[in-house]
């Protein structure tokens, strides 16, 4: 297999992770087409950002989900709008703003736990990735609205032009946002990076769940 760049493989790395199971080290490096060194790179990097990556000796790795923050337990949804929060308000060229969004995303590094999937390290790292806030902000609202209207969307996708695609999910990774969806032209299931999202139409047409193309049946 062609090796592909680190940040799309951590990506890729964090949706194999992401179904609870064990996955060993050379199986992901034979996966991926790098090496079981680079591997273990990629995972110190993963936990680095917040991700609670999990590693057994002899066994491999695993992600374990959770999102208590004491003394508060935030929502899915709640964790993704503070994040994308702090993300927006360090891109807004206010210098005010983005000194507060940065001390903001330490005190949450201070106090939240090891477990917790966005942790502080991962704010940190987001509030990095300039632009990519903007992106996600802009189809935000169309993606969810579609998801939860489980109405079709035709998106345009960076390097891989448009497509018809049933919208299923929209989560947050630490510092990635991405869409799982059935794909009408490929047929089958995948995951869309919010920030390569280019343009999102949702489309008159409706769509209900079929044996295959449901979110049980994603296998990353």
């Amino acid at each position: 297999m062609v090796a592909v760049k680190t940040e799309d493989r951590l990506v890729a790395l964090i949706d194999r992770l992401r179904n609870g199971q064990v996955h060993r080290a050379e199986d992901l490096a034979r996966r991926f087409g790098v090496s079981t060194r680079t591997i273990y790179r990629d995972m110190d990097k993963l936990s680095a950002s917040g991700l609670p990556v999990a590693g057994t000796r002899g066994e491999g790795y695993r992600i374990t989900p959770a999102i208590t923050l004491p003394p508060l337990t935030l929502t899915p949804a709640e964790l993704e709008a503070l994040n994308l929060g702090l993300a927006v308000a360090a891109e807004v060229g206010d210098p005010a703003l983005q000194d507060a969004a940065e001390t903001l995303a330490a005190k949450f590094d201070a106090v939240l736990p090891t477990e917790t999937i966005a942790e502080g390290a991962a704010w940190s790292q987001a509030l990095r990735s300039q632009g990519k806030a903007t992106r996600v902000f802009a189809h935000l609202p169309v993606l969810r609205a579609a998801v939860q209207a489980r109405q079709k969307l035709r998106i345009g996708v960076a390097d891989s032009g448009s497509q018809v695609v049933r919208p299923l999910k929209v989560e947050n990774w630490g510092r990635f946002w991405v869409l799982t969806a059935w794909c009408e032209g490929t047929e089958r299931l995948a995951t869309f990076r919010l920030d390569l999202i280019e343009s999102a139409e949702a489309l008159p047409e409706l769509f209900v769940d079929e044996p295959g193309k449901t979110l049980a049946d994603y296998r990353p």
